[in-house]
């Protein structure tokens, strides 16, 4: 958000009326009341659920409702008024506007059920509060080498789900009958998720060696590969913290040639005498 304001002030055309209200909609008590605009709605968009506390306070929580919506909209049209054009750069504004736009379906007819999305409201944190918008944003730069460990993980399951399906198939039909069961099975088994008593000990009763195959694979599936996905993370949001090395400019190259001048000058002075 910073970045679109700054580019907003570069420009010499624009009129000084729309920087100075693209800078009262982005200063801190703007966006702190945004903040708790939001954090209230999440909770009467929660309250809402309890059909006791709607045939109570249903009016008033409807209101409420209405109310946090109505400031929503009035925030990105003051944003669109003052960006223009440039509103629609930015990922996280276009993001705003969806959220905000769900709100506004009608509620009844066939685009009824979109109203339910309404409670994406709530994840515009994610786009007014800075250190979650790093997090955001490592998450989405961190994709590609995601993807990568991904296929990995795949082809690893593909090939357990195979061979536990030849191995148990026959006697554990309900876990390993068929390769997408053993899917299931094996991806409960990484999750740790009564893998032991629920799993593998009535295997045991019937293979006594079946620990040889699962030990290892919870081994390199849960902490191996699933700390490959939260490495790829971490090592990204180092990356997006760092502060990124600012290009010189020509005067900057300009002033350092000339630094080099005076002390060449320099040394030749000393060499005559």
């Amino acid at each position: 958000m910073d970045q679109e304001l700054n580019d907003l002030k570069s420009q010499s055309n624009i009129s000084s009326w729309r920087i100075n209200l693209a800078t009262w909609v982005e200063s801190a008590p703007v966006q702190t009341f945004i903040v708790i605009t939001i954090l209230i709605n999440a909770v009467v968009l929660g309250l809402e659920t309890s059909s006791e506390l709607m045939g109570k306070y249903g009016l008033l929580l409807v209101t409420i409702d209405k109310i946090c919506l109505f400031i929503f909209i009035l925030e990105l049209s003051l944003k669109m008024t003052a960006y223009r054009s440039r509103f629609w750069r930015s990922p996280w504004n276009i993001f705003d506007f969806l959220v905000v736009a769900v709100a506004l379906v009608p509620g009844a007819g066939p685009w009824a059920v979109l109203r339910t999305l309404r409670v994406l409201r709530v994840l515009r944190l994610l786009t007014i509060v800075p250190s979650l918008r790093i997090v955001v944003a490592a998450f989405l730069h961190s994709i590609p080498g995601l993807s990568g460990v991904a296929a990995v993980m795949l082809i690893f399951f593909y090939t357990a789900a195979v061979l536990v399906t030849r191995l148990f198939g026959e006697t554990f039909p309900e876990w390993f009958g068929s390769i997408g069961a053993s899917l299931y099975t094996l991806f409960q088994i990484m999750t740790l998720e009564s893998w032991s008593m629920g799993v593998v000990r009535p295997i045991m009763e019937t293979y006594p060696y079946a620990w040889l195959f699962f030990v290892p694979f919870i081994i390199v599936a849960t902490f191996t590969i699933l700390n490959l996905f939260i490495g790829i993370i971490v090592s990204t949001m180092q990356e997006l913290s760092l502060p990124k090395p600012r290009k010189a400019s020509d005067e900057d190259i300009e002033e350092v040639l000339k630094q080099l001048e005076d002390r060449l000058e320099e040394l030749k002075t000393r060499l005559r005498k």
